[in-house]
């Protein structure tokens, strides 16, 4: 009898479930430091400003999140695929991907719009772990920073530089994604050991990419240049969504 391909991976699926313990307790000590000393999150239940952004991760972390996905998510999944890769094919440059990115393809389909919960938390990738916003929620929003006047960008940039969560750029609070470094260096080190590559890119395309067999045989082979090849196939392929590195 053939292993499952679960039980193939699930060395790779022990690692990204231990890495985001990990991120868990140390983002909770992190926080409650930062609530002590005056500071605030504006982020809350119910709130999805962020649902829409383009998301980058491993494929480690794809196989976790797809071994928790129902046939139904899956599914939306791969809508959601051809859409990034099609964006990403029309897109004259980054900005322009990015922004039709959160405008056009639109908010992640793990995400309920009705209650702003997402459907999968459990298995959510480090990118959608480690944002929270040290601002207003409405900066998050899309075209939030476009609408600023000049007096209100002012006082934006005095707000982010003056907030000591945040890198001086963005209201983004820097200290938790710094915090969820090692969860990127607990992939890097699983596919490693597991593939002798690393695959990084696009979430839900790399989501999708998981679910087909001839990719996966490819990548635990180790054989790049066939998982590349494959992906073309599938129309799941450009050089800016999907990264493999030997």
């Amino acid at each position: 009898m053939q292993p499952s391909s679960q039980s193939l991976d699930q060395p790779i699926l022990t690692a990204m479930a231990l890495a985001y313990a990990g991120y868990a307790q140390r983002s909770a000590a992190w926080l409650e430091g930062y609530a002590r000393a005056g500071g605030a999150v504006h982020c809350r239940s119910g709130c999805f400003h962020c649902c829409n952004l383009p998301i980058q991760v491993s494929l480690a972390e794809a196989l976790l999140t797809a071994a928790a996905l129902s046939t139904a998510q899956m599914q939306s999944m791969r809508r959601r695929a051809a859409r990034v890769i099609q964006n990403a094919k029309s897109a004259s440059d980054w900005n322009e991907y990015f922004q039709t990115h959160r405008a056009k393809v639109g908010y992640c389909p793990l995400l309920d719009v009705e209650s702003g919960a997402c459907t999968a938390y459990e298995v959510r990738p480090a990118r959608c772990r480690d944002t929270f916003s040290a601002l207003s929620s409405k900066f998050c929003e899309a075209g939030g920073m476009e609408r600023l006047t000049r007096a209100e960008r002012v006082a934006y940039n005095r707000e982010v530089k003056e907030n000591p969560a945040t890198d001086g750029v963005s209201h983004y609070i820097a200290p938790l994604e710094e915090l969820g470094e090692p969860i990127w260096e607990a992939a890097s080190d699983a596919m490693r050991s597991a593939w002798g590559l690393e695959i990084w890119g696009d979430f839900w395309v790399l989501t999708t990419l998981t679910q087909d067999a001839a990719f996966m045989a490819a990548v635990r082979s180790g054989a790049a240049a066939q998982a590349t090849r494959r992906a073309k196939a599938l129309g799941l392929w450009h050089l800016e969504i999907v990264r493999i590195e030997e």
